[in-house]
């Protein structure tokens, strides 16, 4: 597993360089925010967050993680072949059974528990938590960005209103001053007293200064109404970026919690099978020698056949619930696979590819 614990230890370092991403253009859009409130141009901030860096980034990363998964599901697989293997003596072992049974039997037993079949499990399992953890590392930080993000969107929505209902108000007040002027103007090409005249191009002036000013704010305003939409438009499309990387952890957590599950009852069933398979190997000998038995023996066998048909009854009622638990796990696993093969269609085939080259 050395090539599995390199690929988790480069999982980590790019979930780190990953959130360092994530947090910097949040960083940046919240920079702008502040220019946009400060009266200052702040396109080119906002222009600068782009998404591209990250989405390159977390697509390798999540690639790297879906290929982790996959990695543990092919040990998985490899285990359960080493079960079947323990389950049959070696050619050695079915050699040294020739000339003495109790030898070849205590041979396959130091065998299979030299193996260190919970050991590998809970590696693998362990494993499976590393990763888990990690990636509910990001999702914690993805989410904390995306309420940070849609506070600041709230708050430049808010404004832009304000600022579209100013804007609005203040093109009214140019279309009222429109009439004004064309009668002022009428008026002093009418008016043939000098002073009359003199007053109304004074009153005339005035309202032009007024009106140019007017026309000079409502171009700063449309300005900044522009701006808080660019804003706005950059800030749900991170909103909406975060969400979907979100969605592609959570699928990931599902995935691996329930193949963790799996694995468990996978586990539990092939362990229950190589103990089956030794007490068969018990009874047939049992078997061979109970013709030999005198009748006392056959008595007590008798007594211990009893109690052990109690117990079975008690193992098989157990192992009904045993089953309908492990239907359930694995009708959820097969849900989480589903969904993990939606997202990560690309990977599975390129892994699976890479595992029949090999």
């Amino acid at each position: 597993m050395a090539d599995l614990d390199a690929q988790v230890r480069e999982s980590q370092a790019q979930v780190s360089e990953a959130q360092a991403k994530i947090a910097e253009l949040t960083s940046k859009i919240e920079t702008a925010r502040s220019k946009i409130k400060g009266g200052e141009d702040a396109m080119l901030d906002i222009e600068n967050a782009s998404l591209e860096d990250v989405h390159a980034h977390t697509e390798v990363m999540n690639a790297n993680i879906a290929e982790l998964i996959m990695g543990l599901d092919d040990i998985t697989a490899a285990f359960s072949k080493d079960f079947d293997e323990m389950r049959n003596k070696t050619g050695w072992e079915s050699f040294v059974g020739m000339f003495s049974r109790a030898k070849s039997d205590s041979m396959r037993q130091e065998r299979v528990r030299e193996a260190s079949i919970d050991d590998k499990l809970q590696d693998l399992i362990s494993k499976s938590d590393v990763i888990v953890q990690l990636l509910q590392g990001q999702l914690t930080m993805l989410e904390e960005q995306k309420t940070k993000v849609e506070a600041n969107l709230t708050e430049t929505l808010d404004e832009r209103e304000f600022t579209v209902g100013d804007l609005e108000n203040l093109r009214t007040e140019i279309k009222g001053m429109d009439p004004k002027i064309i009668e002022l103007e009428n008026k002093i090409a009418n008016e043939t007293d000098a002073a009359a005249r003199t007053k109304l191009e004074t009153e005339l002036a005035d309202l032009n200064t007024q009106y140019n000013a007017m026309v000079q704010d409502e171009q700063v305003k449309l300005a900044k109404s522009q701006t808080l939409e660019r804003y706005i438009e950059k800030g749900k499309t991170w909103v909406d970026s975060l969400q979907n990387q979100a969605a592609t952890q959570m699928v990931l957590i599902n995935k691996l919690q329930t193949d963790t599950k799996q694995r468990v009852v996978l586990y539990d069933a092939l362990t229950k099978s190589l103990k089956t398979a030794q007490q068969q190997d018990v009874a047939h000998r049992i078997n061979e020698i109970g013709v030999e038995t005198d009748q006392e023996a056959q008595t007590a066998m008798a007594g211990i056949g009893a109690a052990t048909n109690k117990k079975m009854a008690d193992m098989l009622e157990a192992h009904e619930d045993h089953m309908v638990f492990a239907r359930d796990v694995l009708e959820a696993k097969a849900k989480a696979d589903e969904r993990f093969a939606r997202r990560f269609q690309e990977i599975i085939e390129k892994h699976d590819k890479n595992l029949y080259g090999a």
